[in-house]
């Protein structure tokens, strides 16, 4: 028996749920089907379906051996496809999501040296500040910041990111510097409405802080641009201030006390079984943001 064909055989009747339309698929007659299916079950000494006059359907024996099936055939023909050099070049559009400010600063960049390298792609971005249902809204690739529920996705984490407090060397030189957590009570706080905002703030050992802000702003940029003015401090990602850090613009404050860092993770579905296209540009944005120094 041919294990390949007859698991080939054993798939085309369970998605179809005949024999007859199985056998017209897979170019073989529906006795040669059934003596197919017949010889997997005393194989396996299983039976993979249960058969009336009107249906076929599979046991849950024979839906476990279908999920192996699927799996197992699929990783075949891309062994085939790949050393036949299918998947050697990518090709299509891609499809990237990430947080608007991460997108336009670090991902960016990305997408245009993908875009370079390979010129017979096109690609799409969606930054936005939520989560992305990446099948639902037809996303290749997510970067994503924080902890991830389980989802049955591939995630590979590129690095972390500190979750800072900072203002302008002008505000602290007439306000003076925050020294405990507790001393932001006597200074003015700005917070945005972004996914990491929230009344409490918290540091590290536990410590809990209830802020009540002075200026709430409806974007990161506008509460960063507000704290750069010298009006108050605001706490944001370490890489959104990364220009204002270097200039002088702003400083951080109180980092000896910060939470522990947050995971980055470069999020894509179909694991190995992804098309070139995705792990091309899933090789190079790991490379690239793992190198970054604000990421580590």
């Amino acid at each position: 028996m041919d294990r390949w064909q007859a698991m080939r055989v054993f798939v085309k009747v369970a998605e179809t749920q005949s024999f007859a339309k199985a056998a017209r698929l897979v170019h073989m007659s529906a006795p040669a089907v059934t003596r197919s299916v017949a010889a997997l079950e005393e194989l396996i000494g299983a039976r993979l379906f249960v058969r009336t006059t009107r249906s076929v359907k599979t046991t849950e024996a024979g839906q476990r051996y279908l999920d192996d099936c699927r799996r197992i055939l699929s990783e075949i023909a891309e062994a085939e496809a790949s050393a036949a050099g299918h998947y050697a070049e990518p090709s299509g559009t891609l499809a990237i999501t990430a947080p608007v400010m991460f997108g336009q600063m670090h991902v960016l960049p990305i997408v245009t040296d993908y875009l370079d390298t390979y010129p017979g792609m096109r690609a799409r971005t969606f930054f936005i500040d939520r989560p992305v249902n990446i099948v639902d809204e037809g996303m290749d690739v997510a970067i994503r910041i924080g902890h991830l529920p389980d989802s049955g996705f591939t995630a590979i984490q590129v690095g972390t990111m500190r979750r800072v407090i900072c203002a302008s060397p002008a505000y602290l030189q007439r306000h003076g510097t925050p020294l405990t957590p507790a001393d932001l009570k006597e200074h003015r706080i700005v917070v945005s409405d972004s996914a990491w905002s929230s009344p409490e703030w918290r540091f590290a050992s536990a410590q809990r802080l209830l802020v009540t802000p002075a200026l709430q702003c409806n974007t990161n940029e506008a509460a960063i641009a507000t704290a750069r003015a010298g009006w108050g401090l605001t706490k944001i990602l370490h890489y959104q201030i990364g220009p204002a850090l270097r200039e002088g613009s702003l400083e951080i404050v109180l980092s000896d006390f910060e939470e522990p860092p947050v995971p980055v993770y470069v999020l894509y579905a179909q694991g190995r079984h992804a098309p070139a296209k995705v792990r091309a540009f899933v090789d190079m944005a790991v490379a690239q943001l793992r190198g970054h120094p604000l990421f580590n």
